[in-house]
């Protein structure tokens, strides 16, 4: 999309809004990337005069002349990092991400993150989002949980996936091991999520000045009365959510440092075996097993799923140890 492009407007879009209407014409474009490069000067029209207001109504005819730049260079840099690539065309990645690698650079992760990773993964075929060489993450997991991610490489697939996400049009399904046995085996648990009063490194269910957060759950297989495999479709998308839902019914997931508390009771429903896996996990049992979407150019259902990684497997064999 770099380079100079002419658009001339046509009678349906008589009265339109100038960012709109340049949208319709340059689809690979965000209507909020072409708003920003109207207020950089980068548009003119007929006569050659810049135009800097994206509200501008329109006329049949005008002609207008955009310069698109090429994408600025990556920040952060691109590091050489093994990723297991599920999907991969040129507008979408899916990554199968491990337990332990963390999405963003962050205070305390300046680097050897996953977006590092997908910068040098995907080099040239990162159209820029934004006017960045950089994926646009539409989405993320925590560090410590694995499984599937999807990544947009340019600024339509970045709009298209984020509007999917805001308007919960994506189906996304968790399993994760959880102390005790959910009484009922299913169930939706609807809440309000915010930042825990107390410590705001934590979320927590909350009853006023929260998000709305829906998590349908589905007991898979119990492990007696002392813990269970679940799956978790998500309605909405909080921080933390399956992990504070589930903390919020009185199954914490198994390994969660943060909510996964369980009470001495719990504990001895477990064989000494399973009790002493489930105490030494080293991190939250929760997996992104499931990522549907329509495709962001062809509209057309995709759908993935990540098998259970190996700690995973290994705890919930323990678990059914007698």
């Amino acid at each position: 999309m770099t380079g100079l492009h002419r658009i001339e407007m046509t009678e349906a879009e008589a009265g339109e809004r100038l960012d709109r209407a340049l949208a319709r014409h340059l689809p690979a474009l965000s209507r909020s990337r072409l708003k920003a490069l109207i207020e950089s000067g980068n548009l003119k029209d007929g006569s050659g005069a810049t135009i800097t207001e994206p509200a501008q109504r329109v006329k049949p005819g005008d002609a207008f002349y955009l310069s698109v730049p090429a994408p600025a260079a990556a920040e952060p840099e691109g590091q050489a990092i093994p990723l297991d690539v599920v999907y991969e065309d040129a507008d979408i990645i899916v990554i199968d991400k491990p337990a332990g690698m963390v999405v963003h650079p962050a205070p305390g992760n300046p680097d050897q993150t996953l977006v590092n990773a997908l910068i040098a993964h995907c080099g040239a075929s990162l159209s820029g989002i934004g006017g960045v060489r950089r994926p646009g993450i539409v989405h993320r997991i925590d560090k410590d949980t694995s499984g599937l991610l999807i990544a947009a490489k340019n600024d339509a697939a970045h709009h298209a996936l984020s509007t999917a996400f805001a308007a919960h049009d994506i189906e996304r399904a968790y399993r994760c091991l959880v102390w005790g046995l959910p009484s009922p085996k299913a169930g939706s648990i609807a809440t309000l999520i915010g930042r825990h009063p107390g410590n705001r490194q934590k979320m927590a269910v909350v009853a006023r000045n929260g998000k709305e957060a829906v998590t349908h759950y589905q007991v898979l297989k119990a492990f007696g009365l002392g813990a269970a495999l679940v799956e978790c479709r998500l309605e909405t998308g909080r921080t933390h959510q399956i992990r504070v839902h589930m903390a919020h019914i009185g199954h914490p997931l198994i390994g969660d440092p943060a909510y996964g508390r369980a009470s001495p009771a719990r504990k001895a429903q477990l064989s000494e075996t399973a009790r002493a896996a489930a105490l030494a996990f080293p991190r939250q049992a929760l997996h992104a097993a499931i990522l549907g979407i329509h495709h962001p150019r062809t509209g057309v259902f995709m759908s993935w799923e990540s098998p259970d990684p190996r700690d995973f497997v290994t705890l919930e064999a323990s678990l059914g140890a007698k």
